[in-house]
Parts: C-alpha cells; structure tokens; sequence
C-alpha cells in the first residue's frame, strides 16, 4: 500500500518520513518506554500488556512525536480477552489524573460493545464509533491510525473503518506523546511504525448523472 485515501486528503506513505521503527525488547521497554497501571512485559517480539481494571493501563514511548502522526502497528488480543486494543497519539500522560491527559485515542473491540472508533481524551466529547468492524479474539490485525490537523483515522488491514474531523485540533507542538493502552484487557503489540504524514489535498466531485 502507497497511499491511504481519506475524504479529501491523500497521504503518501512513500514520502512520510519514519520517525520511529524498532522492535520491543526487555532492554527498550525499560530504556524507552514509560508504563502505567498496567503489566507491560516483552513476549517474543511482542509488547505485552495485561490489565484486569477498568482503567488506561498505558505503555507511552518516551520520545516525542510532534506533527500530524500516523501510527503502524500490528496488534492481537491474547486468548480469552476479546476486546479493547487501545493506541493514543498527539497526546500526554497526566500525573494528576493518573490517566491519559489531551490526546486522540483509537481503539478497536472497544467501548463496551466490541466497536471501532476515536475519541478525544480527556473531556470525550468528540467522539466516532462504528459496530461494522468486529475483531476476533487472537486474530493479528494491522492498524494504521493517526491525523491531519485534527482529521482522524483508522484503518485495519488497508480498509478505512472510521473518519472524523475535530473542529478544535489537539496543538501537536505541544502534545507529542505516543501510546498503547489495554483497557481490562489483554493485548500484544508489534512491528511499530511511526510516521511524519506527507498528504496533499484531493479535489472531490461527481461525474455527471442526469
């Protein structure tokens, strides 16, 4: 796959820059990422999180990732858990809170009901799902994420599943953090890619019908 086509940008994955695409060892899980409220390990070459609560059991790359961001991964949940495959972007971690702070977050099987979708953390009042994409348990899927000033996506194995346009866009100079989150659930993470997104306009019409 060269490009991803949203609804009127185009993004050239060729020309997005990568900023980031190393494996998860024991030594960088230790050396480059923070953990929190989660059993985070390496299995293999898996980033390994389990976490029984309802609650962001976060591991955040200590880097930072300013820009508009595209987040590659690869991501399962771990037999019998069934839900939750949760990433952030644009983001932050808020000691105060102990949570997630100002971030987009994506998930797949989450939000109760085994949805797709993105939301803005930490007030979520912007908000997208979608029941049309249901994970099977252990299932790998490859997911690409991420946002043009605020026009956030999804895709899972190379097919768009969400699209939505913050009116107030999250200040990527400022909230550059990149995450993975299990949420009462049991995930693995591999093969991360992170991106500096290259996309030009599209101009959309319909070819004439009447």
């Amino acid at each position: 796959m060269d490009t991803l086509m949203l609804l009127n940008k185009q993004i050239d994955l060729s020309e997005s820059t990568i900023l980031y695409n190393r494996p998860v060892t024991l030594d960088s899980l230790k050396n480059e990422w923070d953990t929190y409220n989660c059993e985070w390990t390496v299995r293999e070459d898996w980033l390994t999180g389990k976490n029984p609560s309802e609650s962001a059991g976060m591991a955040f790359l200590k880097m930072d990732f300013p820009g508009n961001i595209l987040l590659e991964f690869e991501g399962r949940t771990v037999y019998p858990s069934s839900h939750d495959i949760d990433f952030m972007w644009n983001g932050e971690w808020d000691p105060t809170i102990n949570s997630c702070g100002i971030g987009y977050i994506g998930g797949i099987g989450g939000w109760w009901t085994g949805r797709v979708g993105i939301e803005k953390s930490p007030e979520y009042k912007l908000r997208a799902t979608t029941g049309q994409f249901r994970i099977i348990p252990g299932t790998i899927y490859r997911i690409m994420a991420g946002s043009v000033d605020g026009n956030c996506f999804v895709f899972i194995d190379g097919r768009e599943i969400i699209e939505i346009t913050d009116p107030d866009p999250i200040d990527h100079s400022i909230y550059q953090k990149v995450a993975f989150s299990a949420w009462s659930s049991h995930i693995q993470i591999r093969n991360i890619v992170i991106r500096q997104i290259s996309w030009k306009p599209l101009e959309r019409s319909y070819p004439a019908e009447l």
